[in-house]
């Protein structure tokens, strides 16, 4: 009774939370007016089937895998009713802007560093007046350069009223006429028709959401990889197939590098393993050769318990816009997600009395996902305290942890990407820190936690480069799925409750 009572004030605490969390997005977004509610219908669309759906599982009643899927779809289809509905609404709006502006600093993300910077000529420094304090400022560009630059734009594109020293290049205040797509697209092939391939071009919003650009020298484009970080890949890939043959070695009940010579028994495990990572790696890499950027060679992470947290992969060229990169990092936790997924599922179905592995129901409570779809296939098999199930359960549930862990929004990791590319920069250094407080936490029940906390802060805390056109952004079908995959990221890695699984049949 004390546990089931307190379920119950967990699950009235969560709601209660969702419903503040609603409550607040309304506050926020009645002064916006019409614009604000459908952006807030927006939230509650995607929200609402996921509140359904666990406040009916709290409650004992279990929808199936096709009411699932069909709130999911009804979901989906409002939200892209509702985001057209805004951009309809958006065009006959203009929001009200406060007419102070400060240049939004993008220092870590636009400098490049000093050692990879190579040596440039020396050029013509410019001096101006500033007129907001009659101080001098240096614009470190060519005289003809800069005049070239100041003559791309227009009143049919973007209209510029100041010009202001940034880094290597200059920043330019103004007026944006016309769709970003597009006027980013007419004043780069400009730009590239004065002053060929010297310069970069990047549209972005100031602290005040309000279009500036600016125009970077091409030397601090992102370097290629090196000799050292291509002999380092390599030795994370040897270090990542013994850890991943280790891995399975452990799972049959040995060492395997005490016992190499049985490499035939572990080969089918680490193979699974591997088709997860692989199938990964080949989708960002497809998806990065159709939009043209390069992608450095993949530094994957071993470790013993699963066999490998994933890989990192750097860009190796600057992101054209926020859609591409949203598409590359969902394209590869997609990837692994479908592969794992799917030797789950036909691991359950092929799953009989005398299968290979003998599991704890335990271990079934360790996930909502993989419990919830055992429970699905397996059925009065997971209330016997031993499940026998096949080596692709195992296998693919593997594959869900490494998918997941990849898609915790922080950082450079795929979730922090799909973030970044959904939300902006802003909210995706809130999510990272965010993020890493929780890892932080869980850290003090499960050293796992604290391992992957170590490895974002110290690998992957920084967010990816702007974009050259950081104003266009998403659509809402990519919005959706961002959503879908980072909540299926939290049903993979949360674990059941003891009442919860108690209802659902699973263990003693």
């Amino acid at each position: 009774m004390p546990i089931v009572a307190s379920e119950n004030t967990a699950t009235i605490a969560l709601v209660l939370v969702a419903l503040g969390i609603l409550g607040w997005g309304f506050y926020r977004a009645r002064p916006f007016g019409k614009l604000g509610i459908l952006a807030w219908l927006q939230s509650v669309a995607l929200m609402s089937p996921w509140l359904l759906f666990f406040g009916l599982f709290a409650a004992g009643i279990y929808l199936n895998l096709v009411a699932v899927l069909l709130l999911l779809v009804a979901s989906t289809g409002l939200y892209i009713y509702l985001g057209r509905q805004l951009r309809k609404a958006a065009s006959d709006t203009v929001l009200p802007r406060p007419d102070a502006a400060e240049v939004k600093s993008q220092s870590d993300g636009f400098s490049a560093p000093e050692s990879q910077r190579p040596p440039g000529p020396e050029t013509i420094k410019i001096v101006t007046s500033s007129p907001a304090n009659n101080e001098l400022q240096i614009i470190p560009v060519p005289v003809e350069d800069l005049k070239a630059i100041k003559g791309i734009f227009g009143i049919d594109t973007f209209f510029a009223t100041e010009t202001i020293p940034y880094q290597d290049g200059v920043i330019l205040k103004g007026n944006l006429r016309g769709d970003p797509e597009q006027v980013h697209s007419r004043l780069t092939a400009s730009l590239e028709e004065k002053l060929n391939d010297r310069y970069r071009l990047f549209l972005v919003e100031n602290q005040d959401d309000k279009p500036v650009v600016i125009i970077l020298p091409s030397t601090n484009d992102p370097q290629p990889t090196t000799v050292s970080q291509k002999i380092l890949a390599v030795v994370l890939l040897l270090a990542t197939i013994a850890t991943s043959l280790e891995t399975g070695g452990l799972l049959l009940g040995f060492d395997f590098f005490n016992s190499p010579a049985r490499y035939l028994e572990v080969l089918p495990i680490s193979a699974g393993i591997w088709a997860v990572l692989g199938s990964g790696e080949i989708a960002r890499r497809v998806l990065a050769n159709r939009y043209k950027v390069g992608l450095s060679w993949p530094f994957f992470i071993p470790t013993l318990q699963i066999g490998c947290f994933g890989a990192i992969d750097r860009f190796e060229s600057l992101l054209p816009n926020r859609k591409v990169l949203f598409d590359i990092a969902f394209a590869g936790s997609a990837a692994g997600g479908i592969v794992s997924v799917l030797m789950l599922v036909t691991g359950l179905l092929l799953s009989h009395p005398g299968s290979l592995f003998q599991i704890p129901a335990e271990f079934f409570k360790g996930s909502v996902l993989v419990g919830t779809l055992a429970k699905v296939v397996l059925g009065s098999a997971l209330q016997q305290q031993i499940v026998d199930v096949h080596p692709l359960v195992v296998i693919g549930w593997l594959g869900l942890v490494i998918t997941a862990i990849n898609l915790m929004p922080a950082g450079q990791l795929d979730g922090g990407r799909i973030v970044q590319a959904i939300y902006g920069r802003k909210i995706a250094s809130r999510t990272t820190l965010a993020t890493f407080v929780v890892l932080a936490i869980v850290s003090l029940v499960n050293p796992l936690a604290l391992y992957w906390a170590i490895v974002i802060l110290i690998l992957q805390r920084n967010l990816e480069r702007p974009s050259l056109n950081e104003l266009t952004e998403p659509d809402d079908a990519r919005a959706a799925l961002g959503l879908l995959a980072l909540f299926l990221m939290i049903a993979a890695l949360l674990p059941l409750t003891p009442a919860l699984a108690g209802r659902l049949g699973i263990g003693n």
